[in-house]
C-alpha cells in the first residue's frame, strides 16, 4: 500500500511540475521523449527571454501648488495605502561638538508626541488604526512614512504632519532614550567589528567628516530638546521634501489630500548636498590589537563617482572578483579551495556626490589571516593581468541583467528608486539603458578597470585581533604579515578607544 501511495504521489507530483512548466506528461506509459513533453534533464530546459521595461520616473512625477515634488502610484490589489516623505539632510548636519543629534531627533520625533497630543495618546490612537506611523535618519537623507488602511489614511497623515511640524519631544521619554544611548556607548568595543567599522571609516574619511563621526557620552549628554526642534525644523519642511505614495486612492484627489495636509506649512530652503571628505587615505597596515582568535581584516581604498564612465566595467570587476557570493573568485579562492574563511569577498559603492569605497573583507583564525590576504592580494594582481573568462563574464552579466526587475519588485520600492535619482539628480535615462551598458562591458575593459583603480600599492589594510599571533603567520610558513613590509613599511598599531570619550587608551589596552 505504501509504494502504491508513493508511487501516485510521485505521478501527482510530476503532472504538477509539468503543467506548470508548460509541459504535458507520460507519467505511466513508455511513451519515449517528443514535442510537449518533460525534458530529460533540468539542464534542456529552455524559456523565452525575460522582457521587462523599465518604468520612468516622469510617468509617475507631479507637482503641488508650493512646489513639492510628488510620486504617485495607485494600485487596488489591497485597501492600503503607503506614504513616504523624504527630506534632504541627516547625520550630515550634526555639528561636530553635538553627534548623534540628526539620529536622536528622527528617534524622539516617533516617540516623543506632538504639541497637540501626548506620546502614550499617539501610540494609543496608532495602534487602533492599525497604522505603522515611522521617523527615520540616515547618512544625508531623513524619512518619514505611514502605512495604514485606507479606511484611516486622512486621520493616519494628520498625525505624520502633526509629528514632522509640532513635535513635542516628551522630556520623560527623551531621559530614557539618552540613557538607552549612553548605554549603547560602553559596548562599542564589545564586538571586533563594531572596532573595525569605526577605525576603517576614520581610516577613509578622517574623523571629522559625518560619514565616519560617532557620538560620544558629551555629544549625547549635550543635546537639549531645543536642539532637536532646530534640526527637526532644519530637515523636515516643504522646500526640502520629496512625497511618495502608493496604494488604493485616486490619483486625481490625492494632490488635493495632501494640499490640504501641508496647508499652512511654511515653506524653507533645500537643503545642500552632503560636503565631500577632505581626507586623503593613506595606504599602509594598520591594526587594532583585542585579544580574539580570529582576525577581522578589511583591505580596500576609495573608488569612483556613480556618473564616472567606468562604472559598468568596475561593477562587473567587483562581481566577478568578490561581489559574486559563492562564484567569486575571493570566495572560491578563500573559502573554497583554503578553508580560511566562512565568508570572503568585496563591495563597491560609487558615492553620487563624491567617490565611495571599493574593500575586500574577511575573518579567519588568527594564523591564517596573513595567508587569507596574500591570497586575496593574488586575486587582485590576478585581475590586472589576466582578461577575465567568457564564462565568468557572462555570469557576472546575467547577474546583474537577471535581477534588474527586483529594483522595482515593489510599488513602495519603486517610487523609492525615483525618489533617490531626483535627490542624487541622476541622468535621464539611466535605467532605461542600465542592462544595455552592462551587456557591453568587455573583458578588456574590465582588465583596464582593474589596472586603473585596482592597485595593490595603493591599498590599506586594517586588521583587529591578537596582532602577534596575527603577525607570525601560518605554521606551514606560506605567508606572514612581515611579506606587506615590502610594499607597505612596518604596520601602525591603532589605540584601541575608551567607548564613552572615543579617546585612546592605554596601548597595552586589547578591549
Amino acid at each position: 500500500m505504501n509504494s502504491i501511495k508513493t508511487t501516485l504521489f510521485f505521478i501527482s507530483t510530476t503532472a504538477i511540475l509539468a503543467t506548470t512548466l508548460g509541459f504535458t506528461t507520460n507519467a505511466g506509459t513508455n511513451a519515449g521523449p517528443s514535442n510537449g513533453t518533460i525534458p530529460p534533464r533540468p539542464e534542456t530546459i529552455t524559456f523565452p527571454p525575460l522582457k521587462f521595461v523599465a518604468p520612468s520616473a516622469s510617468d509617475y512625477r507631479t507637482t503641488l501648488s508650493d512646489g513639492t515634488t510628488v510620486y504617485m502610484l495607485p494600485t487596488h490589489e489591497f485597501p492600503l495605502i503607503n506614504l513616504s516623505i523624504s527630506c534632504m539632510g541627516g547625520n550630515n548636519l550634526d555639528p561636530a561638538n553635538l553627534a548623534g543629534l540628526a539620529g536622536m531627533t528622527t528617534s524622539m520625533m516617533r516617540r516623543g508626541g506632538t504639541a497637540t497630543m501626548s506620546a502614550d495618546q499617539v501610540d494609543e490612537r496608532l495602534e487602533f488604526m492599525a497604522t505603522n506611523l515611522a521617523v527615520r535618519g540616515s547618512e544625508w537623507i531623513s524619512t518619514a512614512s505611514v502605512d495604514c488602511l485606507k479606511t484611516n489614511f486622512d486621520e493616519s497623515l494628520a498625525i505624520l504632519i502633526d509629528i514632522l511640524k509640532n513635535p513635542a519631544f516628551d522630556e520623560a521619554k527623551f531621559k530614557i532614550a539618552k540613557g538607552d544611548a549612553l548605554e549603547s556607548l560602553k559596548q562599542r568595543n564589545d564586538d571586533a567589528g563594531s572596532i573595525s567599522g569605526r577605525e576603517w571609516g576614520y581610516l577613509v574619511y578622517g574623523e571629522d567628516h559625518f560619514e565616519s563621526r560617532q557620538p560620544t557620552g558629551a555629544s549625547i549628554e549635550a543635546i537639549t530638546q531645543s536642539d532637536m526642534k532646530n534640526m527637526s525644523g532644519q530637515i523636515f519642511h516643504p522646500g526640502n521634501m520629496i512625497i511618495s505614495v502608493s496604494g488604493d486612492f485616486d490619483p486625481k484627489t490625492m494632490p488635493a489630500t495632501l494640499e490640504k495636509a501641508l496647508a499652512g506649512w511654511a515653506t524653507g530652503p533645500k537643503n545642500s548636498s552632503p560636503t565631500p571628505p577632505t581626507h586623503q587615505m593613506k595606504p599602509g597596515v594598520y591594526f587594532v590589537e583585542k585579544d580574539i582568535p580570529q582576525g577581522k581584516v578589511t583591505i580596500g581604498l576609495r573608488s569612483i563617482q556613480r556618473e564616472n564612465p567606468d562604472f559598468y566595467a568596475y561593477t562587473l570587476m567587483n562581481e566577478i572578483l568578490g561581489g559574486g557570493g559563492f562564484s567569486s573568485r575571493i570566495m572560491q579562492r578563500v573559502r573554497s579551495d583554503e578553508g580560511l574563511a566562512y565568508s570572503a569577498g568585496s563591495g563597491f559603492g560609487a558615492g553620487p556626490f563624491y567617490p565611495g569605497v571599493f574593500r575586500s573583507a574577511f575573518e579567519s583564525k588568527s594564523p591564517t589571516v596573513a595567508l587569507a590576504a596574500k591570497l586575496i592580494f593574488e586575486e587582485f594582481d590576478r585581475m590586472r593581468n589576466t582578461l577575465v573568462k567568457p564564462e565568468e563574464l557572462e555570469v557576472s552579466k546575467n547577474s546583474f541583467v537577471e535581477t534588474f526587475p527586483s529594483t522595482f519588485a515593489s510599488k513602495p520600492r519603486m517610487l523609492g528608486v525615483f525618489v533617490s535619482d531626483e535627490w542624487t539628480n541622476r541622468p535621464a535615462g539611466y535605467w532605461e539603458n542600465y542592462r544595455d551598458k552592462i551587456r557591453a562591458v568587455t573583458a578588456e575593459q574590465i582588465q583596464a578597470v582593474a589596472q586603473k583603480y585596482l592597485v595593490p600599492s595603493q591599498m590599506t589594510i586594517l586588521v583587529v585581533g591578537n596582532w602577534a599571533d596575527i603577525a607570525k603567520g601560518d605554521l606551514a610558513g606560506r605567508a606572514t604579515m612581515k611579506q606587506f613590509e615590502a610594499q607597505f613599511g612596518a604596520p601602525i598599531q591603532l589605540p584601541m578607544r575608551d567607548p564613552i570619550t572615543l579617546q585612546p587608551r592605554p596601548a597595552s589596552s586589547g578591549g
